[in-house]
């Protein structure tokens, strides 16, 4: 289990976020906080849902409105998304640079194009003269 796992029913929810069971139904209404529901479609929260209770509480306590509060939670849920793929993708380089050592050297070739090289090799020189002679203009 974790952080997102839907335990409580609303009438525990509503007690560890210290709010009426009625006020959870508004905030779901308005979509402050979404629980997910059971087949017979009563709402379960989880902790993550809790806490954002609490946090529309302390924003409310603040004096900023319904709206306000939810822009801001919608920012901190993306936020919180954006971190995640970040380290997700994070991971992903670390995975393909261990697995693939040296990869990232390369090298201009003769026709410009990108040579990729290993660590530890030089790109081939080609012994060939170009001259070149400028236009004239008449």
């Amino acid at each position: 289990m974790d952080e997102s796992t839907p335990l409580f029913a609303i009438a525990v929810a509503a007690e560890l976020a210290g709010m009426h069971p009625q006020t959870l139904r508004q905030y779901d209404r308005l979509g402050l906080v979404s629980p997910t529901r059971t087949a017979g479609q009563s709402r379960r929260y989880s902790m993550r849902d809790v806490v954002q209770l609490r946090e529309i509480a302390r924003l409310g306590a603040e004096g900023l409105n319904l709206e306000g509060i939810r822009r801001i939670l919608d920012l901190e849920n993306e936020n919180r998304a954006l971190r995640a793929r970040v380290r997700e993708l994070e991971t992903a380089l670390a995975d393909e640079l261990l697995a693939k050592p040296g990869r990232r050297v390369f090298a201009a070739g003769s026709e410009g194009e990108v040579v990729t090289l290993r660590a530890g090799t030089r790109a081939q020189k080609a012994n060939q003269l170009v001259v070149w002679r400028p236009l004239r203009r008449s």
